[in-house]
């Protein structure tokens, strides 16, 4: 099965879905794109999943054109639509499912803080996407 993850930048929300749902099944074939990919995954993404024994460290965001030309079983996009608009995928997908999340890089103050919301944001994704698979 094929799955591919979008947000805006690639770095945050959407590569820690895909950390959840490669850790999950290895059998399945799970990427991760943005329209306006960032130069490299947020630092405290990496963090938070590295707590939970998930290393994404690795991850590097891709722009979404590079999967145009393939099919997929899902496209979810996991952005924020009331502060961002969603990417939209015009390739070939069985099945589009949305699921929104605030976007954790917005966060700011004491350090303690900010990582307290990449784990709120984190534990989040982490259900909704054990959800999901229960679906598949």
């Amino acid at each position: 099965m094929k799955i591919l993850i979008l947000c805006t930048g690639n770095s945050c929300r959407s590569q820690m879905a895909q950390g959840f749902l490669q850790s999950f099944d290895k059998n399945l074939e799970v990427h991760s794109a943005g329209t306006k990919p960032e130069k490299q995954v947020n630092s405290n993404a990496v963090k938070v999943m590295a707590e939970l024994g998930i290393d994404i460290s690795h991850h590097v965001p891709k722009n979404v054109d590079i999967y145009m030309g393939e099919s997929w079983d899902y496209v979810i996009t996991v952005c924020d639509n009331a502060k961002e608009s969603c990417p939209v995928f015009l390739g070939n997908v069985k099945h589009r499912l949305h699921m929104g999340f605030e976007d954790p890089a917005d966060a700011h103050g004491e350090a303690e803080y900010v990582l307290s919301v990449y784990r709120r944001i984190r534990d989040e994704i982490n259900i909704a996407f054990l959800k999901f698979m229960k679906t598949i």
